[in-house]
């Protein structure tokens, strides 16, 4: 079973050119599935044993899940995990299961993210500032990526994958490699030059072309919690909202643009949505407003 799996994650990451973190999710979820089957069975099994799994066997797994409290946005993401695996062992070991197949997903609610007040994100400088008084490089490196996540709509992902030589020479635009290997470029206006300049300017270590931009005290490439940390002590100091995220620095970004007048289909291209479904979610965050501004405004709205 672990070279099954194993197998399957290494399709991930160099076939399908998924990520390594999202590799991992699709085995922990895989992972989770095998150890209730088990459970479920009696017994241990084997890749072989994965086609006998019945509707039954799938649905109490479902089942059990919520009993642990498992989101069903974590559990839709699982069984999609599972249905990947499944279609994997097919093609490759010839092992078929139809059950899955009837299998409906968990329904997950959409729900809409929250933009970041302008004046919060101003504030975030002299936050930034205050937090790392004692590390002046360290304030401009944060500061830096929290424009850079702003001011371009980046994920955390794309932002720390970014190189030395990707912003040499105050480039216009940034080929970014985003979900699923799909590339697209960005504009870069130049205020998030300028703090990108003075970052690298008073960073410590040898940039060399090819070397991370974002750096860890310690000089060692800046991780996805590294910079989640920063928004979250920005939070705190600023006694700011749950919601306050570096996604909501992206999400910032997409509402900005859409309230001022960008259609969908570009800002599906700057934000690397595969569906515009996904983009359109930002229409009913301007919907939202719009209802709210009519409810206090209007005045037929209170019958």
């Amino acid at each position: 079973m672990n070279d099954a799996i194993a197998e399957f994650t290494k399709y991930l990451t160099q076939t399908k050119n998924y990520s390594a973190y999202t590799s991992v999710s699709y085995e922990t979820d895989i992972r989770d599935f095998i150890g209730f089957y088990e459970r479920f069975a009696g017994g241990v099994v084997d890749v072989a044993d994965l086609s006998h799994a019945d509707t039954i066997c799938f649905r109490a797994w479902l089942a059990d899940r919520q009993k642990r409290g498992m989101a069903h946005k974590s559990t839709a993401r699982a069984l999609s995990s599972l249905r990947g695996f499944y279609k994997f062992l097919n093609k490759k070991h010839g092992i078929k299961n139809d059950a899955i197949g009837l299998i409906s997903s968990p329904r997950v609610p959409r729900k809409l993210s929250k933009a970041i007040d302008a004046s919060d994100v101003s504030a975030m400088r002299g936050a930034i500032g205050d937090i790392d008084s004692e590390n002046p490089w360290i304030a401009r490196r944060d500061w830096a990526l929290v424009v850079l996540i702003f001011g371009c709509g980046l994920r955390i992902s794309e932002a720390l994958s970014l190189r030395n030589r990707d912003v040499a020479n105050r480039p216009d635009t940034l080929r970014i490699m985003g979900k699923g290997a799909k590339e697209r470029i960005v504009p870069v206006l130049p205020a998030v030059n300028d703090v990108i300049e003075k970052y690298i300017a008073v960073r410590p270590f040898f940039a060399a072309p090819d070397d991370m931009l974002f750096r860890s005290v310690r000089g060692l490439p800046m991780t996805a919690r590294m910079a989640e940390k920063v928004v979250e002590k920005l939070r705190h100091y600023l006694q700011l909202p749950d919601y306050v995220t570096p996604h909501a620095l992206r999400h910032t970004f997409a509402t900005a643009l859409l309230s001022g007048g960008a259609d969908l289909r570009s800002l599906q291209e700057l934000l690397g949505h595969s569906s515009l479904s996904t983009t359109q979610l930002y229409t009913r965050v301007n919907m939202a407003e719009i209802s709210e501004i009519y409810a206090h405004a209007h005045p037929r709205a209170n019958g």
